[in-house]
């Protein structure tokens, strides 16, 4: 079977398109060969930074030959329908149309086409011009005298050859024919546009792939991320470093190279009082270039301390082994890290304009002789809007230390543990608001000015220099958290009640001004926060009655939505958090309570006596539907005297005691103790149904028996409404 090559060289493709750009270019001659009556045995796509190829093999060399029967109208249809017929047929006349009979509408007229399958290279060279000019790409450009001519080539730059090959192993292949705004398929490709200019002839995939090789260009892309990673561990291992993991920018480098050289450069030890994060953004965001670190960690103990070592990768395998580069890099990474140390220092200095914040600082209860306080009193004073409808984000802040105070109050009554020692629940709730007064001062920072992303990080840094209590300092860092599934939940009761209050006041916030997520559309990430609240709870173990903060009906409704995502995602069956929210705990505004009885009926079903109870609910509950519809009469409580059965009178009883024990459990949210108390009701339930007659002739005893199935009903349902239970 014959192979299919194709590769779309460009002067450059940004390194955040690439990928996304070979997979589009894949799907997009694969589903046109599809169509086309084609089929193919696999289809491989390759990226550089300059080029998108495609490796399909075993493709039909010609599709099949196509005979459709196309129904025409009655033979006794009016001409002008005959003649739609005939020209929709591609028939010159209607005797070259058959005539078939129905028994229902008589005889009517009937139109063989016959569509002769084409050659593989014909379908490619008509298909490609199209997938070329409307390629998806985000963005794209015109170039050249062309440029002036509307409808003239776009891509995302100057498109400088077409290369597209087909044919089977054991002979030349030919080149797929076809040109778009004057450019031409060929079977020549380029290498490295330094190293090897010259045109390269291709045959097939394997050669392809070699010649680029010689050529200095390595086109798996994977591959390329490979080299680099083992290169830049063993330049690091030399030095008795290691390479501080980065996979996205791994892949980033990996796309912006095509023979990818790693070198080692150097900048002042000096520069190492700035915070390791910042050093490492700073020369990642500006050169791409990779940190190090001593092996194992630094000798005092804080594992990322960083070396003054980086590794950078170059696109050129340069005559003096990349010394001039790395030079270069080191110049540049230098001037880097002079802008940063320089923010890293003014955050620790007094503001300028001190008296301009006492207001300020007096309403929040804020120290003017410590830098972090003094940025805090600046946002306030500043008036920086945090919602047009919500106020500042002073006013934020004063919410979130009143909430976090409260939280405190409600999850810890008897206070916690901080760092092994125990603090009174009023010592807790001076942390946390203090914690919480000082978890935005970040913001007006140089430093978090540069880099928004290390908002919370450098905050605990300056925190940690003023002197801050540990526990305040972590909660400034980790009150975003957790910012999705993988993320680290905290674990500090500080970190734990700050974190709650800045999302719950989120959340109520944007509900009370109807600024609710919608479809996709979350643009507060409104959805995350939730998530981060059952997190919180959930991985923490507390219990904390969301209704007392949360007054909104239908955020509590969004909480046990979100919570179901969650439950979901950990493997629950949609179906049991269905039943657990629409039994006892449909008002529940206990996530953690409602996970439990989640977790608690599914031990609870996977069992025989949960499984056979579940039988005998739904018999129970089949029956009381279908009197209840016919109108039949129940009785509102059981009469003993009535029970004239032996099973009946043991289900009687199985059911008061089961009912004690599901009461004693609920009340102390004891979810396995309450499974076992209604597993007790198995075996009665069973008895029951195999010997009495539930419909009995006397409308008494009737009634009664039925009254029997309702407390079955009722005492299953204090846990879970068994109705929404499937299987």
């Amino acid at each position: 079977m014959p192979d299919l090559l194709i590769e779309l060289r460009s002067e450059e493709i940004p390194a955040r398109m690439q990928r996304k750009a070979a997979g589009d270019l894949k799907s997009l001659v694969t589903n046109a060969l599809v169509d086309a009556g084609l089929t193919y045995e696999g289809a491989r796509e390759y990226w550089t930074p300059r080029r998108l190829a495609l490796d399909i093999r075993g493709v039909e060399a010609r599709s099949k030959d196509v005979i459709e029967e196309r129904k025409g109208p009655r033979t006794d249809a009016p001409e002008k329908a005959i003649q739609g017929f005939l020209r929709g047929a591609g028939l010159a006349s209607i005797d070259e149309a058959e005539v078939k009979s129905d028994p229902k509408k008589g005889d009517f007229y009937v139109a063989t086409i016959r569509k002769p399958g084409r050659a593989a290279e014909e379908i490619v060279a008509e298909a490609m011009p199209a997938i070329i000019r409307d390629f998806p790409w985000p963005k794209s450009m015109r170039w050249g005298p062309a440029s002036a001519t509307p409808g003239s080539l776009r891509w995302v730059r100057p498109l400088q050859s077409i290369l597209c090959t087909f044919g089977p192993e054991t002979e030349e292949p030919v080149v797929v024919a076809f040109e778009i705004d004057g450019l031409k398929s060929d079977n020549l490709t380029y290498g490295h546009r330094f190293h090897a200019p010259d045109p390269i002839k291709v045959r097939r995939f394997d050669d392809y792939v070699a010649s680029l090789e010689k050529a200095r260009v390595v086109l798996d892309a994977e591959r390329r991320k490979e080299m680099i990673r083992h290169d830049a561990e063993n330049l690091a291992f030399a030095k008795g470093l290691e390479v501080v993991p980065d996979e996205g920018l791994l892949e980033e480098v990996s796309g912006l190279v095509e023979w990818p050289v790693t070198l080692m450069g150097e900048f002042d030890a000096a520069f190492l009082e700035i915070p390791p994060e910042v050093i490492q953004l700073t020369i990642k965001t500006n050169q791409k270039c990779f940190v190090t670190r001593a092996q194992g960690g630094a000798s005092d103990g804080r594992e990322n301390t960083l070396s003054n070592h980086f590794l950078l990768v170059s696109n050129i395998a340069a005559s003096d082994g990349g010394a001039e580069i790395a030079q270069g890099n080191g110049k540049v990474v230098r001037a880097r890290l002079s802008d940063a140390l320089y923010f890293w220092q003014t955050d620790q200095a007094d503001l300028p304009d001190l008296d301009g914040l006492k207001a300020s600082a007096e309403k929040f209860g804020l120290d003017l002789n410590k830098p972090l306080d003094q940025r805090m009193a600046k946002l306030d004073a500043l008036g920086v809007t945090f919602h047009a409808k919500l106020g500042s984000q002073g006013e934020r802040v004063a919410r979130i230390a009143a909430l976090a105070e409260t939280i405190a109050e409600t999850v810890y009554p008897e206070g916690a543990e901080l760092g092994g020692q125990s603090v009174s629940i009023d010592e807790l709730k001076a942390l946390a608001r203090r914690a919480a007064l000082l978890s935005k001062a970040d913001l007006p920072t140089e430093a978090v000015g540069e880099f928004p992303e290390l908002q919370g990080l450098m905050g605990r840094y300056y925190a940690g220099l003023q002197g801050e209590h540990p526990s305040v300092q972590a909660a400034i860092e980790e009150h975003y958290k957790p910012l999705g599934p993988s993320d680290i939940v905290p674990s500090d009761p500080v970190s734990i009640c700050v974190a709650l209050a800045d999302k719950l006041d989120m959340l109520v916030g944007f509900w009370a001004i109807d600024e609710k997520p919608t479809g996709s559309k979350d643009p507060y990430a409104l959805r995350r926060a939730a998530l981060g609240v059952i997190r919180l709870l959930a991985d923490n173990g507390l219990s904390l009655k969301l209704g007392t903060l949360t007054p909104a009906g239908d955020l509590l409704a969004f909480f046990h939505d979100r919570l179901k995502v969650q439950l979901r995602d950990a493997g629950a069956r949609h179906d049991l958090v269905d039943a657990v929210l629409g039994g006892g705990a449909a008002a529940n505004d206990d996530l953690l309570d409602i996970t439990r009885r989640v977790e608690a009926l599914g031990s609870f079903l996977v069992t025989e006596d949960g499984a056979n109870l579940l039988a005998g609910y739904r018999r129970a509950a089949n029956i009381l539907a279908a009197e209840e519809k016919k109108g039949t009469a129940i009785a509102e409580t059981v009469d003993l005297d009535l029970l004239a059965e032996q099973e009946e009178k043991l289900l009687a009883a199985a059911i008061d005691r089961a009912e004690i024990e599901l009461a004693d459990a609920l009340q102390n949210a004891d979810y396995e103790q309450a499974m076992a108390g209604l597993a007790k009701l198995r075996l009665p339930v069973d008895a029951f149904f195999d010997k009495v007659l539930v419909n009995a002739e006397d409308p008494a005893v009737r009634a009664n028996r039925l009254a029997l199935l309702t407390r079955i009903r009722t005492a299953c349902g204090r846990v879970a409404d068994f109705s929404k239970i499937s299987g």
